[in-house]
């Protein structure tokens, strides 16, 4: 009695192998009788794809090229191949004490930037969280994130009015509470990195404010009533429970801040230009890229390519650090 038992079984096996090898067969025909499928579909993403290839894959191309040639706008024949110049571009960067003096402004502009919109952002966004009324903390959210509409440009230039030395709100503030030399903020070396900013900040934490806010209503409630039961204070619970569970809130706006190394938009609006302040104090990064590129000499686009790569390389490695450091488990 066993083995006709088998036998059905082994029947019954292979009878379910052959129907999916048919079925796979049957498959793979319909892929090969359909070959390019609908050609309506290549017409409808055919803009999105040839937008891509202009404005992203093409740029790209070219200017890692130009990175690696001595490409001057003004001279013809440095165009194309014929301008190919290999690595002596970045033998010149490695010289040029110019950029690196450049570089460090923008990492001492960074360094004063950051923790201060972290901290200013952080606090925010946890005073924001506690109000329980909905349409009061809509109206806060509203306030705080006002500075981030208006353009970095527009921003910058409201910041120039108020620091004017003789006419500037801040001034003449000073002068009313006793002080009788306030500074020149943009006209002074010792004061114009730090001018700079204070304005880079008012204009960016509202956006920062707003990631630490939806991280902050994204935490469970419960856990914050488990921490309460256990006797945790309220600076207990922001230290163990909202901190932590806001690294991927902090990974986010680790990584969007890196990129204020160059520190373009902020120097060229306050100043007025490429000058980079008084005595170049605020001679960032991305204004002497700038300047090399489009307003010095014969326009070395090449040459600023260059350090654009090289900025871009530095960006990417603090990125990789911040994943690095704020690596954060998932369940």
């Amino acid at each position: 009695m066993a083995e006709p038992r088998m036998q059905k079984v082994d029947q019954v096996r292979a009878q379910g192998k052959a129907a999916v090898v048919k079925a796979f067969v049957g498959e793979l025909k319909t892929v090969r009788q359909q070959g390019w499928g609908n050609l309506w579909g290549y017409f409808f993403i055919a803009p999105a794809i040839i937008m891509y290839i202009v404005f992203q894959a093409w740029p790209i191309i070219r200017g890692l090229f130009m990175a690696f040639s001595d490409y001057r706008w003004l001279l013809p024949e440095t165009h194309g191949l014929a301008g190919f110049n290999g690595l002596d571009n970045w033998i010149e960067m490695i010289h040029d004490k110019t950029f690196w003096r450049s570089l460090g402004i923008a990492f001492k502009f960074t360094l004063l930037f950051m923790p201060f919109t972290l901290f200013f952002s952080l606090f925010v966004a946890v005073m924001i969280s506690k109000v329980q009324h909905p349409v009061a903390a809509a109206v806060y959210r509203v306030i705080a994130y006002m500075p981030v509409v208006l353009p970095t440009s527009v921003a910058m230039l409201v910041w120039a009015k108020l620091y004017d030395p003789k006419f500037g709100y801040l001034n003449v503030m000073l002068q009313k509470i006793g002080v009788k030399n306030p500074p020149n903020w943009l006209g002074s070396p010792k004061t114009a990195l730090y001018a700079m900013t204070i304005p880079t900040i008012w204009s960016r934490f509202g956006y920062w404010t707003l990631l630490f806010l939806v991280g902050i209503y994204n935490i469970n409630r419960e856990i914050y009533e488990a921490a309460l039961v256990d006797g945790a204070n309220g600076w207990q619970q922001f230290w163990y429970v909202t901190l932590p569970l806001l690294k991927p809130v902090f990974t986010l706006v680790l990584v969007l801040g890196s990129g204020v190394v160059s520190a373009t938009v902020e120097s060229m609006a306050l100043f007025k230009g490429t000058s980079g302040g008084p005595a170049e104090s605020c001679l960032t990064a991305g204004v002497y890229v700038y300047r090399t590129a489009f307003i010095h000499g014969d326009m070395r686009m090449g040459y600023a390519a260059t350090m654009s790569l090289f900025l871009g390389i530095i960006n990417m490695i603090i990125t990789a650090i911040v994943f690095k450091t704020m690596r954060t488990e998932r369940a």
